[in-house]
């Protein structure tokens, strides 16, 4: 049986999560799963994290950690330390073992620090020079770059939380968008070897193309971790093809030496530029739309351009930063030959606040009319960062508008969009239909007893019918309270924010009470329902007297539930998590200056 030295950099646990055992129960020591050797599934097998030993008490199966791992996966207990290592460790096969630990095949165990909150020590090597460079490869030509990422993408899936994530308010895509892109997940690290071997059987070449590399062994992989886990974003030229890849990732990546408040690097390209025969990614530009449109806009980020096209139909080429517009010049050229005039510049509203993304902005402008385009410059509502975002709002509230004017007559009246004399109006608007696929009582959304009383008693016997069906709820907002030099770390952010920050609950004392009201809603409609209307209500058409900002993620919503107050945390639209909160330690917003006469 295999027995380990205590810093081998895993341990057993970690490769039953690898192999998505199913644990059944819990001891001091142990944990007993299901044995997928017999594939008993009453959780006879024992795995002992203490001393990283595994036995199925039914088909008598034993050994180590590595053996568990290579006899599922039909591989030596050598290769199986490196593939954990890879899956599990960042920067794993780049480190040196000192643990003098034997492998088989004379490999050393190495001691580097395990994923689990911790980053290796590998930057601070680089910084002191201990590590020496590596040789890098020459860059393969762009229809070999092409054909390996087409495949390597025809060979992945989408993970369901991915293709949510992707669906969600935030995005905005269809399945049918999704998949005409070609967004795909990262594979699990350990199965980058294998998928790079089929890929060279395949007849593709990976020596020069971005992301692959020869590891420690002499064998070509892929330059894919847990800590660059995530959506892969084709990079698509203007001539059609593939040039590049890039990750959105799943956990934002933050180096060793950033302060607790700076957000991480959510996007990266793959890459294997740091790797043994590797090569950079060249952060190619992006390019959707028509090629010969006679407007193209610029933006800001691949993903941004994939859904401002899905929403807009316009053509766009997004660089991967404000100021990475090196590759514009030619692009423009391409452009100006067949046929375009005009180029808009759409990066994020912070182009007014943030002087490198301002100095980008206009590179692009000198660019175009360099090559004999007009340009200008973007602007739209500054609630909204990026373009991408103002358009899910516009396409959000024309969805609402639509909504409410599908709504019938007494949907309307129930919800508090109308009083009850549009009654009037919509009963002459029925008499004018062209179409008669409906009757009046259908039309306007009664029943057949409601419909009689409308006939024989009138307006008021009506009224006061539906008028017991809806029910007044009183709602107060909270507000973070932000001047002019003072930071909230988790101001406009999501619930996990707050956490980070060392919050369990929103602290009352920092918020300040803007707006109280009632809305009206039906009988019976959920507190979801009924947070996610305030939501579009107190976004975009607010009150005339209302004083506090647009209803946004950290912001607290009071709700009034049968007389008992409950409340919510604004994650976004369609999120609110229940909190604890104390309202009475709230500030109250200053009164409005008086004008002078």
């Amino acid at each position: 049986m295999d027995s380990y030295p205590g810093d081998f950099p895993f341990g057993i646990m970690d490769v039953v999560e690898l192999l998505h055992l199913r644990i059944r129960r819990r001891q001091a020591n142990s944990v007993y799963v299901d044995c997928p050797f017999c594939n008993d599934r009453r959780g006879k097998m024992n795995v002992n994290y203490i001393k990283n030993v595994w036995r199925c008490n039914y088909c008598d199966e034993h050994g180590g950690m590595l053996a568990l791992y290579a006899r599922l996966n039909n591989t030596t207990t050598s290769d199986a330390y490196w593939e954990i290592g890879e899956a599990l460790c960042n920067d794993f096969h780049r480190e040196r073992p000192n643990s003098g630990y034997e492998m088989a095949g004379n490999q050393q165990a190495g001691t580097g620090s395990p994923v689990s909150g911790t980053q290796t020590d590998l930057a601070g090597y680089e910084r002191r020079g201990e590590l020496k460079t590596v040789q890098q490869a020459e860059r393969a030509s762009g229809q070999e770059i092409h054909q390996t990422l087409s495949l390597l993408l025809a060979m992945l899936p989408l993970q369901p939380a991915h293709r949510n994530h992707l669906h969600s308010p935030k995005r905005g895509l269809s399945d049918e968008q999704i998949d005409r892109i070609g967004f795909k997940s990262t594979p699990p690290p350990f199965l980058c070897r294998s998928i790079t071997e089929r890929l060279m059987k395949q007849g593709c070449k990976v020596e020069g193309v971005p992301g692959f590399y020869l590891d420690d062994s002499g064998r070509w992989t892929m330059n894919f971790y847990r800590k660059n886990a995530g959506i892969l974003i084709p990079a698509v030229g203007y001539d059609g093809m593939i040039h590049g890849l890039q990750i959105l990732l799943d956990i934002p990546l933050k180096q060793k030496d950033d302060p607790p408040d700076k957000a991480g690097a959510k996007y990266i390209w793959f890459s294997s530029s740091s790797k043994n025969m590797g090569v950079t990614s060249g952060s190619p530009v992006h390019f959707i739309g028509d090629p010969s449109a006679r407007v193209v806009y610029v933006i800001e980020g691949l993903l941004k351009a994939d859904i401002s096209h899905c929403l807009t139909n316009r053509t766009f080429v997004a660089i991967a930063g404000a100021n990475n517009t090196s590759q514009l010049d030619t692009l423009f050229a391409l452009l100006a030959q067949n046929g375009t005039e005009e180029i808009i510049e759409a990066h994020d509203m912070d182009k007014y606040s943030n002087q490198m993304t301002s100095n980008g902005a206009s590179k692009i402008y000198l660019m175009a009319r360099k090559n004999g385009m007009a340009c200008r410059r973007l602007t739209w509502n500054p609630n909204y960062k990026g373009f991408d975002d103002w358009q899910l709002a516009l396409r959000e509230k024309e969805q609402k508008e639509k909504e409410v004017q599908r709504m019938n007559f007494k949907q309307q009246y129930l919800c508090g969009k109308c009083d009850f004399t549009y009654i009037d109006g919509c009963v002459e608007l029925w008499h004018t239909r062209a179409e008669k696929d409906l009757d009046l009582t259908e039309y306007l959304g009664l029943t057949k007893e409601e419909y009689q009383i409308f006939l024989a008693q009138g307006n008021q016997a009506l009224k006061d019918i539906l008028d017991s069906q809806r029910v007044f709820r009183r709602f107060c907002i909270y507000q973070l309270c932000l001047g002019e030099t003072q930071t909230v770390p988790f101001a406009f952010k999501q619930l996990d924010a707050l956490r980070k920050a060392g919050y369990e609950q929103p602290p009352a004392a920092a918020y300040q009470t803007v707006w109280s009201a009632e809305v009206c809603c039906p009988k019976g409609q959920n507190d979801m329902e009924v947070l996610g209307r305030l939501f579009l209500d107190y976004n975009e058409h607010l009150p005339e007297d209302y004083r506090g900002r647009p209803l946004a993620p950290s912001d607290v919503v009071e709700l009034d539930c049968q007389g008992k107050r409950t409340y919510f945390y604004v994650n976004d639209c369609r999120d609110f998590a229940p909190v604890h909160f104390s309202p009475f330690l709230c500030k109250r917003l200053p009164e409005p200056a008086q004008k002078q006469e």
